[in-house]
């Protein structure tokens, strides 16, 4: 389906968003939905997804790998054995923190699979 890229306003010449929107989504997008109604192609549907799934997955993406970065700087800076390392030590520790959350995350999306954050059609909508 068309997917605007924010105010609606793309065909006014001095929007950049448009442009920009054009640059990176040219083509339609596809997205794999649960089908448990059978619904046919053409039908049309509402599409959900699971209660809290959306929140669940932007901490897992965002907040897990930004939370092991500040623990790992804050560790590297209190292992530094004078003031002159602190700073290479705590750069060091964030980099590693930054890398453990990346593990972290795909250690869990390997155990829980993504079907957890894949939308599902729900029921068909009556013709009109």
């Amino acid at each position: 389906s068309d997917q605007g890229s924010g105010c609606g306003q793309c065909k006014s010449a001095g929007c950049g968003a448009g442009k920009l929107s054009r640059l990176f989504c040219s083509k339609p997008r596809q997205f794999q939905v649960d089908n448990p109604i059978d619904a046919n192609v053409g039908d049309k549907v509402i599409i959900s997804i699971g209660d809290g799934a959306i929140l669940k997955g932007i901490s897992l993406i965002y907040a897990m790998p930004l939370l092991l970065l500040f623990i790992g700087a804050m560790m590297g800076d209190s292992w530094s054995g004078s003031p002159e390392q602190r700073d290479a030590y705590a750069a060091l520790g964030a980099l590693c923190g930054l890398v453990t959350g990346f593990v972290v995350i795909w250690w869990i999306s390997l155990r829980q699979g993504k079907s957890r954050f894949r939308p599902f059609i729900t029921r068909k909508l009556q013709e009109e």
